[in-house]
């Protein structure tokens, strides 16, 4: 026969997890259980991550492409210094390079540019500059231009610079 337990000590009261979850105590383990740690954010959901590989894609094809790159009076490749550096002006067709030439006011003269390959800029030219130097597609674009910048993994090491020890 059985009874209701009266003789029997009485055990602690179970929580749910749902309880613990409720009062913000879903993350503390019981006494003797080591805790589960947080769930880390996956690489392919890492927004930094994400970027990165963006960013190796558009320069790997920008390496592969051939790019118009405005001449100045002079007959050197048209650049801007912005923040100190100098930026080679390149532009992805002639559309783009009609509608930054729009933008300045300066449609009606007439513009003369050399095509060179992407990697031959970042590679051959950026090091011949003084200074820190970079490349900037399709500058004034409505749809977004890209900065190339002067640092390691997209210039030859010996002319990037140095950003907070990454090289």
């Amino acid at each position: 026969m059985f009874d209701n337990g009266d003789d029997v000590a009485e055990s602690p009261a179970r929580r749910s997890g749902i309880a613990d979850l409720a009062d913000g105590r879903a993350s503390e383990a019981p006494p003797g259980v080591a805790p589960v740690p947080a769930p880390a954010v996956l690489p392919e959901f890492d927004p930094v991550v994400v970027a990165r590989r963006e960013f190796a894609v558009l320069l790997g094809e920008f390496r592969r492409s051939a790019v118009l790159v405005p001449l100045d009076a002079g007959g050197d490749l048209w650049s801007a210094e912005q923040g100190g550096v100098r930026w080679i002006c390149a532009f992805s067709d002639g559309a783009a390079l009609a509608r930054f030439a729009v933008a300045r006011g300066e449609a009606g003269r007439e513009w003369v540019y050399r095509s060179v390959l992407g990697a031959r800029l970042l590679d051959v030219l950026v090091p011949l500059l003084p200074g820190p130097a970079g490349v900037a597609l399709d500058a004034g674009s409505a749809e977004g231009g890209v900065l190339f910048p002067p640092v390691v993994g997209v210039v030859p090491d010996a002319v990037a610079v140095d950003v907070g020890g990454l090289r």
